[in-house]
């Protein structure tokens, strides 16, 4: 492709954006884009969460680009360095670093419809200086869980004289030996460093539970030096062995979940959390909610430190934080020297100021569908040029890379008239989207996912705007081209006469085929 001068920008620098960035250099041999990114290093959550324990949830080879598979993978379940050093390596292999402009934070993207163009406003996180620079198209690679969730409607969060930090913050300093530490949450996050830090017994943990969690066993097997061998020198064997973890992770996705496979689920995961928790935690730690309705979390040694002497779990609530420790609502003073928050994130809020057409937002259009709210999880009505990668209802319980690769491959169909001069900009219209999302939310509106307070509904009990209902391969079919007529285009007159040119030629080609079978036929025929 001939690069004219067109210019995309891709907001964040974890595995998403470099995704996006990688297919414009090796899909449309593109390079005039910036990736903005407010950490100093790639990675995203894989740069952020550097808690003890940090793993993927998903096996690592389905977790791992499809074009860039990785043979020597130390356990079935990547841990944070590891997974860190991978997009390392990737952005190095594809020259992306001069494309970064890090530690700076995007504050706003503004179009001028005239100029068929974005204005980007964006701030040194560190001098707080601001620059101003534009771009034709606009790909947020935040995700929909970006700004960490801390409880401030907890009374006294601020008091606390000790160390306090969210997991996904945490302080690469930070020493805990001989401290006693308060964590507040055990979901995904909290069940996988609360192992780790307990495995010295000088640190004394103590675990608040508010709501508890389904667990299911997810054991993370070392790959021993044959295996990482045979992926290195067998032609062919990574693909295969990430095809079988692809359709152990979604033929069952495909199944029914009536009330007999959801009791069958129900009694499997409550006899192995009884199995292996101590018996005085039984009657907490099996939750009221069905499985599905929140995240499931994979067991990867939860459970098992329970027994140590040094974890204890506290199901009382919290009255207080104050100065030295938290106070229970049974009264109990608690003193601590560090207390962690496992608390999640904030999911409703679209993290930055983004405006289309005649004044219209991004938070705009959320807060008037009633939370986050998009054409497929991917483009808004209204916002020219702009993508969304991970964006609402995106989520499933299969590997979010093979999610943002489906995407990623989506948006250069859309991009690529745009790049090339062909198009000016596209524009996804309000009735299809509508549409859309009236199907999905009538879905999920007789699902799990409305049977429990959850971040993944807006103020915790409305519109469900996180999962994807349907299987993953339902995504891909959605997502496999564009459907032209659900957008609007602007400056396409090249575009629209070269689809019709090929139209026009793929008709003479069928017409010719067939005609040439049907002499053919005929002659057979007539030889008879």
């Amino acid at each position: 492709m001939s690069e004219i001068q067109r210019r995309v920008a891709i907001i964040g620098a974890g595995v998403a954006g470099l995704t996006q960035a990688i297919a414009l250099k090796t899909k449309l041999k593109f390079h005039n884009f910036t990736i903005f990114e407010k950490g100093s290093e790639v990675g995203g959550v894989w740069r952020a969460n550097t808690y003890p324990g940090c793993s993927s949830d998903v096996d690592i080879h389905w977790y791992s680009l499809s074009t860039d598979l990785y043979p020597y993978w130390n356990k079935s379940h990547g841990l944070q360095p590891e997974i860190q050093a991978y997009w390392i390596e990737l952005s190095k292999k594809y020259d992306l670093y001069p494309h970064i402009a890090f530690n700076t934070k995007v504050l706003s993207a503004e179009w001028d419809d005239a100029k068929q163009q974005y204005t980007i406003v964006a701030e040194d996180v560190f001098s707080g200086k601001k620059t101003t620079s534009v771009a034709h198209i606009v790909i947020s690679a935040l995700g929909i869980l970006e700004a960490p969730n801390l409880p401030y409607e907890i009374p006294g969060v601020r008091k606390f004289q000790g160390a306090s930090f969210h997991s996904a913050q945490w302080p690469g300093s930070i020493d805990l030996q001989n401290k006693r530490v308060a964590v507040i949450g055990n979901a995904s996050s909290g069940a996988q460093f609360v192992p780790s830090i307990s495995e010295d017994p000088s640190v004394e943990v103590v675990n608040f539970i508010r709501t508890p969690t389904w667990f299911f066993t997810r054991p993370h097997i070392p790959y021993s030096d044959t295996a990482k061998w045979v992926f290195a020198n067998i032609p062919l064997a990574m693909q295969l062995h990430r095809a079988w973890i692809m359709f152990w992770f979604v033929a069952p996705l495909h199944l029914p979940m009536g009330d007999k496979a959801l009791q069958k689920q129900r009694d499997a995961m409550t006899k192995y959390i009884l199995d292996n928790t101590p018996d005085r935690y039984h009657s907490h730690m099996i939750p009221h909610h069905p499985p599905g309705c929140k995240r499931t979390v994979a067991d990867s040694g939860f459970l098992e430190s329970l027994c140590r002497s040094n974890v204890t779990l506290n199901f009382d609530g919290i009255a207080e934080i104050v100065e030295n420790g938290i106070i229970a609502k049974t009264g109990e003073m608690l003193p601590f020297d560090v207390i962690v928050y496992a608390t999640g994130f904030i999911g409703e809020r679209y993290p930055m100021h983004v405006r289309g057409l005649n004044g219209a937002t991004v938070q705009g259009y959320y807060d008037a569908h009633g939370g986050p709210t998009a054409y497929i999880g991917t483009a808004i009505p209204d916002t020219p040029n702009f993508y969304l990668i991970n964006g609402p209802n995106t989520g499933t319980r299969t590997s979010a890379l093979f999610i943002a690769e489906v995407q990623v491959a989506y948006i250069l169909q859309l991009i690529e008239p745009v790049l090339n001069g062909s198009a000016s900009s596209f524009t996804i219209k309000a009735t299809p989207t509508d549409t859309y999302n009236a199907k999905l939310q009538d879905k999920l509106s007789r699902s799990v996912h409305v049977h429990c307070y959850s971040w993944a509904r807006t103020n915790g009990t409305d519109k469900v705007f996180y999962p994807f209902p349907w299987p993953a391969t339902v995504w891909w079919w959605l997502l496999r081209r564009p459907n032209w007529d659900h957008y609007m285009a602007v400056g396409a007159e090249k575009w629209v006469r070269a689809r019709r040119i090929k139209a026009v030629k793929k008709v003479l080609k069928c017409s010719a085929v067939l005609t040439l079978l049907w002499s053919y036929i005929s002659g057979s025929a007539q030889r008879i």
